[in-house]
Order: C-alpha cells, then structure tokens, then sequence
C-alpha cells in the first residue's frame, strides 16, 4: 500500500494526521510540495501579525472530531492575542502553520514508528500516466514516482485576474504573503482593493498596521462586507444536523424548505423568530455597509443564536445537505451567494473595529458597482456605477471561483481526466472515477460553493485517509 499526495498544505496534514491514527500495518506514503513553506499552503505562510487567523480555536482542529486538537497546541501561552470581542485567541496565521507543521511533521513521526516509508518530494507534479497497474507522476525535474494511489491536494489557486491588468505598475495580482507585497506599497499612495471579502479586510487591516496614510478604496460589485463573529456560546444545533437531515430525507433527496423548517424548530426552541433573521440578512444587500457593521459589532454578545446556528451548519450539515437538495433548491442558494459566504465566514471583532475606524475617520471607503479598471495616464481608473476615481496602486484580492483548477495543476488535471481516474463536475472540481484516486479540499467537486474550511478538510481527509487503508 503507497500513495502519492500532491500537495502539501492544510488539507495534506489531515489527511496524514488521519492515517497515521488509523493505519494498522505498513506502507509508504510520498507528499509532492515544492513551496519552501511545507504543510503550510498559501494562507499560513510566514506573514505580517496582523494576518490574523480568522476563526477560534474550537473549529480550526485540523484532526477530525477533536475540537480541541489546536487549542491544546497553543495552550496558555498565547493569551496575548486573544480577541476582546469573542474572547478567544486569534494568533498571527503564521502562527496556526506552526501548529499544521507540528501536526504534520508528528504524523509521520508516527507513521515512520509503525515501519511506514514517509517521504517529501520538493517538486510540484506536472503529469500522470498509467504504469502496469499503477499509477506515475511526473515530477517538475523530469522524474517519474510510481504509487499505488494518488491523493489531490492542491488547494484553490490564486485571484482571478478580472480586468486584465497582470504586468501593470502597480497591480498587486495576488496579495499573500502581505509582508512581501505591501513593501512596494507607497505610505501616502491612493490604494484601490479588488474585492470586500475577508482577503480585502486583510489587506486594508495589514495597511493601516503598517501606518498606511493614503486614502484606501474596496472596491466591490455587491458593496457587501463580510458579517462579523459573535462570541461563541455553549449552544448545540439540536435540530438542524446530518442525522435530522439524514431522517428527512427521501429518495436520496431533500427540499430546501425542510432545512428551513430545521432552522426554524432551533430558532423556536431559543425563542427566535426565522423571519425576522431572514428579513436580515436579504437587507445585506441594500443597508449601508458601514451601518450594518456598526450595528454587528454592537451585537457581538448579544445571545441570538441564529446566525450562530447557520454559520455551524454551513460547515457541518452544508456539505451532506448540498448533495441532497434538487438542483433548483440549489440555483436558489447560489443566487444567495454572497450573503452565505459572509454569515459562513465572518471576520473576526479586531479587524470588524479597526474597519469602522478607518470609515469613520475618512481614510477608508466602500465603492459598489464596479464596471471596470483600466490603467490611465501612469495611474489606474476606476470605473462604478456611481462615477469614476483613480487610484495609485490596485490590489487583487478577490477569491478564485468555488472548485477552480489551479493553473499550475490544470495539466496535472488535464493527465488525470484524460486517464480515466479523475472526471470534471459540471460545476467545476473533479471527481474521482477510480478507487485509486483520492481528492480533499475545494478541487472535489460535487460540493457546496462555500469551500472548504479546516474542520471541512478535516473531515475530507479522515475519510480519504479510511479508503486509502482500505485500498482500491
């Protein structure tokens, strides 16, 4: 029994967290990653302190049900970071690549004791071919690594680049890591940021660190901000989980309206009403954005659990229920996009006030409706619905698509299709068509738009980690 794992960030050290508790005897497993930054994928690089991670520690575990896996690394010594609106720690996002490399680095430690072969290739794999009943990658240096069973773990790629402006002076085509891009960021320039996610917060939070005086735009199509954590509280969805969803569903199908109803029982047991947490969130797209985050962040304690309740179940439940909602049921969400990313992916209370901050005192704005941004005359202009402006530097910081190839595995892809082991979702990703093929994170396709988040590749790569003990 061997695998190749291509990849080597988040969604690998779960994968190898898994097996190295569940493997019962012998094999060999070799991880092809050519960053210098190993098990840490492109989020957790070395980077700026003020790149926060954006989630407390009971749900950035990366092991499969032990919500206090990364809570018991940190331990008491980073109290210092912990943030005064949900009272957790929040430590610098280099800092939780520490604990993925630690996790890591144990795994094979322990798959090496049990008489595993655990190598690292530091070499991205650029193709694949069959191999007398196995399985080649071809490695960037031209060599050829055969293995029994492949897992894809390449993560989701970098920012598309929407308007064109790739090679431009002053464009900032991908933001990561902040600590080398800002440097070439003038202290008093005009900046324009692609986007109002949570990768716009960091950027405009990691300039205002670096005492950044110049005027900064977020430019936005929806003019949307990310909602805002509320402090966690003790409550259990009781109602809305897999196994209430597993009981209602029939034929293998589920409607929409039964999770709502779901939703509604949770929210009736605390005393809430559905509806007026509905009629909330549709307001997302027309109350002024600087408003609503003032009025989140005076809700940060409040006890509400509604939002609480759907941002757990987008998580959790999301995943199982996506594939049991019909297609329209599904168009419908999708028409939501915007709003569900935001309630399943907040930004946490320190960068949600260092924002109202910077509006208030004038230095940062929202622009919605964004057309176009064209380069002018030595500077860059900005094309809304509402008028015109010029910036001096633009920077990418827009999310690629949900079940995006990366451009450097497309050829990688393109081999494992064209094999007969991997096959194309219709809406993007790729699915497996051979028990020797594995994939974990956003490429697997079939999922929700909402990629995927540490608990969500926790619990894809225990399950990769069960059918590769299993064998094809």
């Amino acid at each position: 029994m061997d695998i190749g794992i291509i990849g080597g960030g988040a969604a690998a050290v779960g994968l190898l967290d898994a097996l190295a508790r569940e493997a019962e005897t012998p094999g060999a497993v070799t991880v092809f990653e050519p960053s210098p930054h190993l098990w840490r994928g492109r989020p957790y690089a070395p980077d700026l302190d003020s790149v926060l991670v954006n989630a407390p520690p009971v749900i950035m575990s990366i092991r499969e049900g032990d919500f206090e896996h990364y809570a018991s690394w940190l331990g008491a010594g980073d109290d210092a970071y912990v943030d005064p609106g949900i009272g957790r720690p929040l430590v610098p996002r280099a800092r939780y690549g520490e604990y993925l490399e630690h996790t890591a680095e144990k795994a094979i430690a322990d798959l090496r004791e049990r008489g595993w072969q655990a190598d690292v290739v530091p070499a991205p794999v650029v193709g694949a071919a069959h191999a007398a009943g196995r399985l080649a990658l071809r490695t960037g240096d031209g060599r050829e690594h055969v293995v029994g069973q492949v897992a894809l773990c390449v993560g989701g790629g970098t920012p598309h680049d929407h308007y064109r402006l790739d090679g431009a002076p002053g464009f900032v085509g991908d933001p990561y890591p902040l600590a080398r891009t800002l440097d070439d960021v003038p202290p008093d320039s005009d900046v324009a940021v692609i986007g109002s996610g949570l990768t716009a917060v960091d950027v405009v939070v990691s300039l205002a660190a670096r005492g950044h005086t110049g005027r900064i735009s977020l430019l936005s199509r929806t003019g949307m901000l990310p909602h805002v954590w509320q402090r966690p509280t003790a409550h259990r969805p009781q109602h809305l989980t897999v196994e209430r969803v597993g009981a209602l569903a029939r034929d293998g199908e589920i409607a929409l309206d039964h999770l709502a109803g779901l939703l509604r029982e949770e929210m009736s047991d605390a005393g809430e009403d559905l509806d007026a947490l509905i009629a909330d969130l549709r307001a997302a797209r027309t109350e002024d954005p600087v408003a609503r985050l003032r009025r989140q962040i005076a809700a940060i304690t409040a006890p509400e659990i509604g939002r609480r309740v759907l941002q757990t179940a987008a998580h959790t439940v999301g995943p199982f229920a996506w594939r049991l909602l019909p297609e329209r049921d599904r168009d419908r969400l999708r028409a939501q996009a915007r709003t569900a990313i935001s309630v399943a992916s907040p930004m946490i209370p320190t960068n949600a006030v260092r924002l109202l901050q910077l509006f208030d005192a004038g230095q940062l704005e929202l622009l919605a409706g964004v057309r176009d941004i064209t380069r002018d005359d030595g500077r860059f202009a900005v094309e809304t619905a509402h008028g015109g402006r010029h910036a001096d530097v633009v920077v990418n910081a827009v999310n690629p698509s949900p079940h995006a190839v990366p451009a450097s595995a497309a050829g990688l892809a393109d081999d494992l299709v064209g094999m007969g082991v991997a096959a194309r979702h219709p809406s993007g990703g790729l699915l497996p068509a051979d028990p020797r093929m594995h994939l974990v994170g956003d490429l697997a396709g079939g999922g929700p738009f909402i990629t995927s988040s540490i608990p969500g590749l926790a619990v894809q790569g225990a399950a990769a980690a069960r059918a590769v003990l299993a064998g094809p």
